[in-house]
């Protein structure tokens, strides 16, 4: 059976964004642990000419949400960036993100499949249909801006793991033999 684009977009989005929403979770834990503020990880970074944590997370919501918007609608047009806010927005930030895919119709978006779609990106011209979208720009960018975030956090001593990272993987269930 083929992936349909509903598979390849939004469930791969859920998937991610449940785990950077238990990933803040466990921050917010770790913080309360010991005794830090997680509002000091907001501007945190990697290396001083990458982007803060902030950041991250906000791109994370937009070339989620907004990249299946930007199929539906065939335009690009993310929110404008808010920059620093405190920690708890940046986890109810993800946690509307969450809701927002969760509310994208699986028909719907199959019936997007083969739709073209146009970027405009400074002087450059990219055109797209939704599957080389979804698989060539957004999720390359979705899941660069969830990791540098998940590194941050590592940087900034949260105890993550692997599998804080990959989330609830989408396994089927394993057929027993009764033998």
């Amino acid at each position: 059976m083929a992936t349909s684009l509903y598979d390849l977009s939004v469930a791969t989005f859920l998937q991610t964004v449940g785990a950077v929403a238990g990933f803040l979770e466990k921050t917010a834990g770790h913080c309360a642990a010991t005794g830090t503020d997680p509002d000091d990880l907001v501007n945190a970074r990697l290396y001083p000419d990458m982007a803060p944590f902030h950041f991250q997370i906000e791109c994370v919501a937009n070339h989620s949400v907004s990249s299946l918007e930007a199929i539906r609608d065939g335009i690009f047009a993310p929110p404008a960036l808010v920059g620093a806010v405190p920690f708890a927005a940046l986890q109810a930030r993800i946690a509307l993100t969450k809701a927002t895919l969760r509310g994208f119709i699986p028909d719907e978006v199959d019936g997007w499949a083969g739709k073209a779609l146009d970027l405009q990106i400074g002087p450059r011209r990219l055109a797209f249909t939704a599957e080389t979208y979804i698989l060539s720009f957004a999720l390359p960018h979705f899941h660069f801006h969830a990791v540098t975030a998940y590194d941050i956090l590592r940087l900034g001593g949260v105890p993550l793991g692997k599998r804080d990272y990959e989330g609830r993987l989408r396994t089927t269930p394993v057929a027993h033999s009764d033998s």
